[in-house]
């Protein structure tokens, strides 16, 4: 009795289909990547050129420390929110708007903490506002 001998298909792999999907998995990520690209403005500040006078002899200054934590004419304030900033002010300058309104803020400070007292400062009415700034030790 003659066996017919079975023939072994090889196996093998078919690798194409993943190489596309791998082609087009990068073309994807390429092409998504360059839709986050950061845009940088180069700005050029300001340069004041003056004379020094002397201070006011009642103003109202802002003191803000590279925490975002606020001081009015020496006193710490327990609080940063808005409300506490403008109550603090109408105490310190008694309801007079006319004073020099002063903020000065550390080179560190966060930009918000600027901007709320400056918003501050406008909400109550203060029109002669003067910005300083200390540069961190």
């Amino acid at each position: 009795m003659k066996f017919k001998r079975q023939n072994k298909e090889e196996l093998d792999l078919n690798l194409t289909p993943m190489i596309d999907i791998v082609f087009l998995l990068l073309i994807f990520f390429m092409v998504s990547t360059t839709f986050t690209k950061e845009t940088h403005l180069a700005i050029k500040l300001p340069e004041a050129s003056g004379e020094v006078t002397d201070a006011p002899d009642k103003m109202v200054e802002v003191v803000i420390d590279k925490h975002g934590q606020y001081s009015i004419n020496g006193q710490s304030l327990i609080s940063n929110k808005i409300l506490s900033l403008k109550q603090a002010i109408e105490k310190v300058s008694l309801g007079n708007h006319q004073l020099p309104f002063v903020i000065t803020a550390d080179a560190l400070t966060p930009h918000e903490s600027v901007v709320r007292a400056m918003d501050a400062a406008g909400q109550l009415g203060f029109s002669r506002l003067s910005i300083t700034s200390k540069k961190a030790n």
